[in-house]
């Protein structure tokens, strides 16, 4: 299918994504930082009813919460911040108020809300004072974590990755939008994905990936795509457990499609294992520059977090790779 107009492959692809692929619980049209940052305080009060005691939170205590965000200075904090399950302030009365925030084990269910902001505005916070607006935002529990810009037929995704590049330039991914942790670039025939590489990150396009299947077949078809990699559960999986936060570097680092699918696997294999003296284990075989280290990495912390077994061991053969890991 072909778009001559942005708008058209905009509203195909934000009806796609509500009526099909999980991003049921609203659309925010054209809202400002302050319109999300309330939608923020909305969500939070609704998945915390039990601590709140049916009362809501302040604006004063909501400025607390951004206050620690505005506080973190990498990628790699920013990650942290959000799958740390729970956000803790000092609330009014002046006693520890614990709130509820995001579980990347609560896929689809419970706790989880999931929404769309449509051309959210971002605030003019750079020298040339100019303002702008993306095209679309997915939110988990309030918090804008994926970015997309859009292309209309006939015009290279590349335009879309520089747009993405030029916003971050100007400043726009400050604020509730330092939450952003996966960028997508799109038109109808071609996606491209990537990390947020923070306010002083740079993006670097050998790590912008193409997503393909279990086959590694590139999924390039925008409805594809949306149904592949945008849908519940698979975003929130993204978000939660297939980005790795590198504290060596404060970099943000998300994994590619194979490397996905190596540790889903590895994972899923693990869970029906029957451990004793007698079971046999496999291996990740791949070219040099591949991403091993990673896939082993993840599959050995997945493993562990899902308590899949008592003691993660991981053994390597040289001291750079220790580094690396």
């Amino acid at each position: 299918m072909s778009f001559a107009k942005e708008k058209d492959f905009q509203k195909a692809l934000v009806e796609l994504l509500t009526t099909k692929k999980g991003w049921m619980d609203g659309v925010l049209e054209y809202p400002s930082e302050a319109e999300l940052i309330s939608n923020w305080k909305n969500v939070l009060e609704r998945i915390n009813q039990d601590k709140l005691n049916g009362r809501t939170i302040s604006n004063n205590e909501m400025d607390k919460i951004l206050n620690q965000l505005r506080d973190l200075k990498t990628p790699n904090e920013i990650n942290k911040f959000i799958n740390g399950k729970e956000i803790s302030i000092i609330g009014d009365d002046g006693k520890q108020l614990v709130l509820f925030n995001y579980d990347r084990n609560s896929i689809g269910l419970g706790k989880s809300v999931y929404q769309i902001a449509i051309e959210p505005k971002f605030t003019a916070s750079n020298e040339l004072g100019l303002s702008g607006r993306g095209d679309i935002c997915l939110l988990i529990n309030g918090m804008p974590v994926i970015h997309i810009e859009l292309k209309r037929s006939g015009v290279a995704v590349g335009e879309a990755c520089n747009q993405i590049e030029k916003y971050s330039k100007r400043g726009y991914f400050t604020g509730i939008f330092s939450l952003i942790q996966i960028f997508v670039a799109m038109n109808p025939d071609e996606a491209l994905y990537f990390a947020n590489p923070g306010k002083n990150g740079v993006f670097n396009k050998k790590f912008f990936f193409n997503w393909a299947d279990v086959n590694n077949i590139a999924i390039n078809s925008w409805d594809q795509f949306a149904g592949e990699f945008l849908n519940i559960p698979k975003a929130h999986e993204l978000v939660g457990f297939y980005t790795i936060a590198d504290k060596s570097d404060g970099v943000l680092k998300v994994m590619r499609s194979y490397q996905y699918y190596a540790s889903s696997a590895i994972r899923n294999i693990v869970s029906q294992v029957a451990w004793g003296r007698k079971t046999r284990g496999g291996y990740v075989w791949h070219t040099t520059g591949s991403g091993k280290t990673m896939t082993s990495f993840k599959s050995a912390q997945l493993i562990s977090e899902h308590k899949l077994a008592d003691k993660v061991v991981f053994l390597v053969d040289r001291i750079e790779l220790a580094t690396q890991s």
